[in-house]
């Protein structure tokens, strides 16, 4: 299994660029993964200082869990997703069983700030966007899919949400092996990463990493970082 790592800011449009791929294949070769999913349960900290909570800092996730999980479906292994609510930041007890396949499309802001879950991942892509896109993208969800209101949004933004950028999301950029500028609405980047995506399931059987019809140079490059990959393990 190879695992497409998709990170950038908030409101950079990693998401369209993840599930745009993930769509255009059946579940039967492609699995999507949101860190989203992986926040801690914050169910038991009271409303005052849940309100204080920084979301966007590495810590804020359930890490060990990720991986733990990254590496059972890299083992052929069966996992858990764990569901997340993001009105009462809490972990509800649904779950969705997801099945090993031959690629696993990874997607969140800080997977390449973390360096156990960056080193599990075989090709790394960073989605670029303009701040100023970033922020309007940031208020339209977090309004209307997260029950925030304006004022709570910005302020979580000028507090959190920019600084955390800024230390940990932006820095991340220099691990990518591919760095899509203009965002989400970036089609030509979408289609050229999905093709390789697509050409890798059609030759999955064959027992190739990737394609003989792709780049010699790139084969070689993605088959050393498999194989120092494993001998890291």
């Amino acid at each position: 299994m190879i695992i497409v790592g998709i990170a950038g800011g908030s409101g950079a449009g990693k998401t369209t660029v993840a599930r745009t791929i993930a769509e255009r294949f059946s579940k039967e070769n492609v699995n999507y993964l949101s860190q989203d999913w992986y926040y801690k349960d914050l169910s038991d900290i009271p409303q005052e200082e849940l309100e204080k909570k920084n979301l966007d800092h590495p810590g804020a996730f359930d890490n060990e869990l990720l991986l733990t999980h990254l590496k059972s479906l890299k083992e052929g292994q069966c996992i858990e997703v764990p569901s997340y609510d993001f009105n009462t930041h809490a972990r509800i007890e649904k779950t969705m069983n997801m099945q090993p396949r031959a690629v696993l499309i990874l997607e969140g802001i800080l997977i390449l700030a973390i360096e156990k879950v960056r080193s599990i991942i075989d090709l790394k892509i960073f989605v670029d966007a303009d701040p100023d896109i970033r922020l309007i993208r940031r208020l339209e969800r977090d309004i209307k899919e997260r029950g925030s209101s304006f004022d709570e949004t910005i302020e979580r933004y000028l507090s959190t949400v920019k600084p955390m950028h800024e230390a940990f999301v932006e820095p991340s950029k220099m691990y990518a092996d591919i760095i899509v500028p203009r965002g989400g609405a970036n089609e030509i980047a979408t289609v050229v990463l999905a093709d390789l995506v697509e050409h890798y399931v059609i030759d999955h059987q064959n027992g190739d990493l990737l394609p003989n019809h792709i780049s010699s140079n790139f084969r070689k490059l993605i088959n050393e970082k498999s194989e120092n990959q494993s001998k890291d393990d």
